[in-house]
């Protein structure tokens, strides 16, 4: 699965004086420990969870009240609790900058170009904490928001946990339907939304789908202006207001802040929904503050002052793990709209004028740079970026290899890999440790990670499922209307007792890195043999033929057979001929087994509003069930392209 020799390797100066080379020294004298390498650090890490987070908090100076205990019930997953004495406020630790330096930088498309300094920053939400709290919310209330990802998105959820209220947000593009089946179960006290957005070089109407949703959940609507008429909108809704008249009877004053238990909720996340109505994740202040802190500043190296930038909507978790780089003195880099729009340079023309330090971005986003034809390492100068992470799916081996060839020949590749549920990683980069091609670098600090085959033993050379199998800060406070907690066990804890099992197929790799091989919910089993979508996906995507894939299993004469749909390039046909190479392609780099029963060709292929293909939702077309939750795909109609092909009915 790799090649023989690494792609990166660290140098000196970061084996020395990286943030992670030093938190481990300043680690090793605060508890008299002595670690031989990262590994034994690690393990230190995970057998002593009290003493680590301790050390993440001290050593990353966390405004707040500690307590004298860091963790009780610790071996019990469900029970555990991490600082149950502490008192803190997410915002203000993320608001401890001051200055005129910036704290915001925004691209909308080439349609709109702003930033704010810390100072205009602090005082934007200085005016909204009080209008907020002029509108009755207080802790605990929800404040919902269908916005871009741009300043004011970032200044209003910074207000919201000011003042220990919980923030909710999706992405202007979601249908109504889609949002409402995420808000609605929420009951927040505020809808907020733009008057518009722009992509592709076009505006999008949401005037609407915002009046319907507002009405829907029987709450006033807060109108940001964008790319549209907010005034025109606020006025058609009945108590809506615009983010000017909102904040104009208060001045910018001193910011205060609520400081409440640790575990105190702070956002609720959604699950994809495609099974079904999402699931509101519900995720603490303390938790995600430890858990962002750990790693954007040891594992990504961030440093006050640096450029950090996510490719990500409001929709996804990786937004919110973006806006945590403010903790560290970060200035984040947003950006909404089409990736592609004028073209495929569009982000690495921001990196370069911006000089990047972190550009985050996907899987998918790696392979359409690919197979777009561009090359920046031979177009922009991006001396200045450290680090590329890539997440939302499996990073192909190909793709590894692409970023080094065609993006950048000495940057650090962090493959990564958690997800909504844990608002953070798992797995992750490591600036210690080597990349490897196809390989994320390792398990993240304080995380047991492991992967169990289907009677509970720890494997190594093969694939089974990844289990986390002690407590952590950032596990989700509960699900919201779960009182029992009956749908947070099932989601979690029913395969494994006591051991959190992901949903994810990966082995270890035998350099102490993980490699994901898909959800294994996803998991094919033809002949009663696990097989991730993901290995497939590698040896198909890398056909110039095939701009992408989506891989089931269909349960077929009481058993399961593979079959592959492909959306063709521009042009191209699905011939006998190119059925064969594709078949033999997978024979080839993957294994016989592998092999699909049937290719068939699609003009489209399903995904959600992140960008991730929905093998579950095509199953159940192909079997003929219903799709529980077509709202939350951006492309729903695609799902009729599956639906009768008699294709599969032989």
């Amino acid at each position: 699965m790799h090649a023989e020799q690494p792609l990166w390797v660290p140098g000196p100066e970061i084996l020395a004086h990286s943030p992670m080379a030093e938190f481990i020294a300043w680690s090793s004298k605060r508890f008299g420990r002595t670690f031989a390498d990262y590994d034994a650090f690690h393990a230190w890490s995970v057998a002593e969870r009290g003493d680590f987070w301790t050390a993440v908090w001290e050593h990353c100076g966390v405004i707040g009240e500690r307590g004298a205990t860091a963790l009780v019930n610790g071996d019990r997953m469900l029970d555990a609790r991490f600082f149950p004495d502490a008192k803190l406020n997410f915002a203000e630790n993320l608001l401890r900058e001051t200055g005129d330096g910036d704290a915001l930088v925004f691209r909308g498309e080439d349609k709109v170009e702003y930033r704010l300094s810390w100072d205009e920053l602090r005082a934007l939400v200085s005016r909204l904490q009080q209008a907020l709290k002029a509108q009755g919310i207080g802790p605990g209330d929800r404040v919902a928001a269908m916005m871009p990802n741009m300043p004011e998105t970032i200044a209003l959820m910074l207000a919201t946990a000011s003042i220990g209220a919980i923030w909710s947000s999706c992405s202007p593009d979601f249908g109504e339907q889609g949002v409402l089946d995420r808000f609605g179960q929420i009951t927040p006290k505020l809808f907020i939304a733009c008057d518009g957005y722009w992509y592709n070089g076009k505006g999008q109407d949401v005037d609407v789908k915002v009046r319907a949703v507002s009405k829907a959940l029987g709450v006033p609507a807060l109108i940001v202006p964008y790319a549209g008429d907010s005034a025109a909108l606020a006025a058609s809704i009945e108590g809506g207001a615009t983010l000017a008249d909102f904040i104009a009877p208060f001045a910018a004053t001193t910011l205060t802040f609520e400081r409440l238990p640790f575990s105190h909720p702070l956002y609720v996340l959604f699950s994809s929904g495609t099974t079904g109505v999402p699931k509101c994740i519900v995720h603490s202040a303390g938790g995600t503050l430890l858990q962002h802190l750990k790693e954007h500043r040891f594992h990504c190296s961030l440093r006050r002052g640096e450029k950090l930038f996510y490719f990500t909507t409001c929709g996804w978790m990786m937004w919110n793990w973006l806006v945590s780089g403010l903790a560290v003195g970060a200035t984040l880099c947003l950006f909404d709209g089409s990736p592609f729009y004028p073209d495929g340079n569009v982000l690495f023309d921001y990196a370069a004028a911006e000089t990047f330090a972190v550009f985050g971005t996907s899987a998918k986003y790696i392979d359409a740079v690919r197979k777009g034809g561009f090359v920046p390492a031979n177009t922009h100068d991006l001396s200045t970026l450290r680090l590329l992470t890539s997440t939302g799916s499996p990073l192909s081996p190909e793709g590894f290899s692409f970023v080094y060839e065609g993006i950048k020949s000495d940057v650090q590749l962090a493959s990564i890999s958690g997800g909504t549920d844990i608002v953070s990683c798992f797995v992750l980069g490591n600036p210690l440790k080597p990349v490897w091609r196809g390989e994320i670098q390792g398990p993240g600090l304080g995380l047991a990670i492991d992967v169990w085959n289907d009677e509970g033993q720890s494997v190594r050379g093969e694939k089974g499922e990844l289990v986390c199998t002690k407590a952590f800060p950032s596990m989700p406070v509960m699900f919201w209307n779960d009182p029992e907690g009956a749908k947070y066990r099932a989601a979690y804890f029913e395969r494994f007792d006591n051991v959190w099992c992901h949903g994810d197929f990966a082995e270890w790799t035998e350099h102490g890195g993980i490699i994901i091989h898909g959800r294994s919910d996803a998991t094919l089993n033809p002949g009663g043999v696990r097989i991730g979508t993901a290995e497939i996906y590698n040896q198909v995507e890398q056909m110039e033929e095939v701009a992408e894939a989506l891989c089931i299993g269909q349960d077929w004469e009481d058993d399961v057979r593979v079959v592959l749909f492909v959306r063709l390039a521009a042009g191209v046909a699905l011939t006998d001929d190119l059925t064969k190479a594709i078949k033999n392609r997978i024979r080839v780099g993957a294994s016989p087994r592998h092999v699909p029963a049937k290719v068939i060709a699609v003009a489209d292929i399903p995904r959600t509003k992140s960008g991730k293909i929905v093998e579950l939702a095509v199953r159940d077309v192909v079997h003929g069930r219903p799709v529980k939750n077509k709202e939350a795909l951006a492309n729903p109609e695609a799902l009729d392209l599956y639906a009768g092909l008699d294709a599969l009915k032989n």
